[in-house]
């Protein structure tokens, strides 16, 4: 019978001598704390993390029995759509907006890039920037408490 190997536990740091498994997911996969994925040798694993934020490209999770196993996460190849502008004004008013609607952006020097969505992208068109639609890993800007979010003491009733 084979045991499905449960991920339960992020570490910082890979321990030198190892090789990890690796599991490229989509942002929306990466958001959440617990689910069942397939390796690319069709084995399948779980994970059950506890909810502190999303998993980023690059995070090392650790098996919660032996043999010990690690899994590097890594971000997938989605579609996203790709804003850009004639002038980085406009990138930064297109960010105004998006950030307005709390839209998850990834953002370089020269463009901006959010999940499709057909009313969003209209409305950047009609900002005067241009919408192209590409396959890419995604990686949205952190929130500005995202560095906090370790801090958060649970609600305790008076």
């Amino acid at each position: 019978m084979n045991l499905l190997t449960l991920f339960t536990e992020r570490v910082s740091t890979l321990p030198a001598d190892i090789e990890p498994l690796e599991l490229a997911l989509s942002w929306d996969i990466r958001q959440k704390s617990r689910f069942r994925a397939i390796l690319a040798t069709g084995q399948e694993i779980g994970v059950n993390l506890p909810r502190v934020g999303a998993l980023r490209s690059g995070s090392v999770l650790v098996s919660s029995h032996e043999p010990v196993r690690y899994l590097r996460i890594l971000a997938a190849p989605q579609p996203l759509a790709k804003v850009t502008a004639q002038q980085p004004f406009d990138l930064l008013k297109a960010s105004y907006h998006l950030g307005n609607r709390h839209v998850p952006l990834m953002l370089t020097p020269d463009a901006l890039y959010l999940e499709p969505d057909h009313v969003l992208e209209d409305m950047l068109r009609g900002l005067g920037l241009t919408v192209a639609h590409v396959n890419q890993p995604f990686e949205p800007e952190q929130g500005a408490y995202h560095q906090h979010e370790h801090r958060l003491k649970p609600f305790k009733p008076l």
